[in-house]
Formats: structure tokens, sequence, C-alpha cells
């Protein structure tokens, strides 16, 4: 997907941070001894540290099963944490009883991948967008009405549109309805959880173009999971870069594509492809040899070796820290680019 390079400014006063994720891991059992205590874990998501600035668009790029969407849903707690902590506002969401996540779920917002799926079939386009101003008693009556018009608007589509059933939509906009629902409550923070994968390529990019445009009116904090470098470059301020359930790099966009550490990140953007036949020819490649292991249980040492052409002895037995290699530029790495 090709699009114009734009280059994003966090919005001026925009510096604290909204969100807090401190050792967050979710470890799926899959099997256990005659005590009934686990012997053996997949971890899909593995001690992540990371801060999400208020204002900000927070991309995170990885291949699929990487961790990323179990990432995403543990932060609005659609999937309940192994351990580690959730910090919205300076609250552990982790600690919070369902009636008290009930109220912040006002503030944290989530669109989905599958535009079809995410929306119940059998109720109309208007229900669908008011339904979450009728669970926390936001709207009622002529208000409500109001609100859900104002919303489709919004969104780009018609206000008669709200008396239709998702299947009369496209793909593209059925995820607009679902984006309508999302910043209905007026959120401070949406998790977009792939929301473009499942569109055409020119689909995309309007939708792309739409959530910067919110982003901008509603003052909201972006935090938006993909697998296809180019959107997330896009949109994103900041880009965290996800392998077997770790953060092996983060930096702005930026400094990722100028001055990238990793070599998986590395590889990820040379696996974009180039349609000028004469750049591609005179680009370098890193190439990455084999595929994401599938043991749930990768080692002591990096995750990544098995598939790094950089790989040493003490990659094998030493796991990498996340560490600070330029001004806010980490990277997981013994050996990182120059």
């Amino acid at each position: 997907m090709n699009m114009p390079v734009e280059v994003k400014e966090t919005p001026e006063g925009k510096t604290g941070h909204l969100l807090k994720i401190e050792g967050l891991k979710k470890h799926y059992v899959l099997s256990t001894n005659l005590m009934g205590k686990p012997v053996k874990s997949l971890k899909a998501v593995d001690e992540v540290t990371l801060t999400i600035r208020e204002g900000e668009t927070l991309g995170i790029v990885g291949e699929s099963g990487c961790g990323k969407s179990t990432l995403g849903n543990m932060i609005t707690r659609l999937i309940e944490p192994t351990g580690g902590k959730v910090v919205f506002e300076n609250r552990d969401l982790l600690s919070m009883s369902e009636k008290e996540m009930r109220n912040v779920r006002k503030d944290i917002q989530m669109i989905f991948q599958d535009p079809f799926s995410s929306l119940n079939p059998r109720m109309r386009v208007f229900d669908i967008i008011a339904e979450p101003l009728r669970t926390h008693g936001v709207a009622t009556g002529e208000s409500l009405k109001k609100r859900v018009e104002e919303l489709l608007e919004i969104v780009g589509l018609n206000r008669s549109q709200g008396k239709r059933f998702p299947h009369e939509f496209s793909g593209g906009q059925r995820q607009r309805i679902g984006i309508a629902r999302a910043i209905a409550l007026h959120p401070k923070l949406v998790v977009c959880d792939e929301p473009v994968s499942a569109l055409d390529v020119s689909i995309q990019a309007q939708i792309l173009n739409l959530l910067i445009k919110l982003q901008k009116e509603l003052n909201l904090t972006y935090i938006f999971i993909g697998h296809g470098i180019p959107a997330v470059k896009y949109i994103s301020d900041r880009i965290a870069v996800m392998y077997m359930g770790e953060i092996v790099e983060m930096a702005s966009k930026e400094n990722l594509f100028k001055a990238t550490k990793h070599p998986y990140t590395q590889g990820l953007i040379d696996s974009v492809p180039i349609p000028d036949p004469l750049l591609r020819r005179d680009r370098e490649e890193l190439l990455i040899k084999g595929e994401v292991s599938g043991e749930s249980d990768p080692g002591e040492g990096c995750r990544f070796y098995p598939r790094c052409p950089f790989g040493t002895e003490m990659c094998r037995i030493e796991k990498p820290s996340l560490r600070e290699h330029a001004p806010d530029h980490f990277a997981a790495c013994h050996y990182p680019l120059s």
C-alpha cells in the first residue's frame, strides 16, 4: 500500500502519559502435572512495558501471532492478563471491580479488525451506535437521536443510513459504523486492533485519514495495532515492534526507519515491496531466515536468535534487555544495527 508520507505532530500540551503498561503478560497453560500445576505454557505476551502519551498514536507492529492483538485486548480487559499492571490516568485497571471498570470503559474504547463480525447483524445501525449511549445513560429520546445522526455524519455516512442493517453496507462503511460506535462516548483512548487489514487498499487510506481527522478534532489518543508497515508508519507518532510476545524495538517513526536498531525490524521494513524496479534492484535487503518459532518455550536467550543473520552464542544463552541505544530509541539486541 503506497501512501503519502504525513509527518504528524503531537498536539501542544499533550506530553503527559495517559497509559502506562508495566510487566504485562499473558501465559496460556498448555499442560499440567498430576497436582494441577502448569508445566508447559504459551507466552503470548511476556513482560511488556511501555507508555502511551496523551494525544499521540502509538503503533504496534509485528507478524501474525506475535501477541499484539492479545496486548490490545488486555489493555481493554477483554482478556484478563496473567500478571502486570495497566495504569490509566494513575488508576490500575487490573485491580478494579467490574463495576469500576464499567465506568472507565467510557474513556477506553476499541475498534475491531473485522468490520462485519464486530457488528450485530440483527440490529439496525442506529441502535448499534446508540447502544453505548443507552448503556451508560448518556442520552435518551431526541438527544439520543440527534447524537447518533451527528456521529453518522462525522464518520462520513448519511443520517438516513441509520435505518439499515450492517449487511447492507460495504466493508469500509461497516468500519465507519464501528468507528462511530467507538467515539460515541467521547473516549480518551481508542485501541485500534488492525482496523484496516480486512479492507481494500484504497479504502484503507480513507479509513486511516478519517482516524487522523477524528484524532485532531476530538483530542483522541490511539494505540494502532497492525501487521502492515505502510499503514502503521502512515498514522503513528511512535512505533513499537513486537516479536513472540515481546517488544524488541520502540522509537519515533522517523528514527525507527532512518536508524533501525533491531534486525527483525529491518527485516519487516525490507519485506515491503517497492514498485520501482530500479529502486528495488539497488536496495540491500536483510534476509531473515525461517518463520516464527512454534515452540511454547523459546528458551533463555534471544527469541529472534534462530532467525537472526547476526546471532552469536551470547544471543543463544543470554536474553537481551530493552535498552535505550539513542534518545528515546529502545531495542532489545546485543548487537544493534549501526
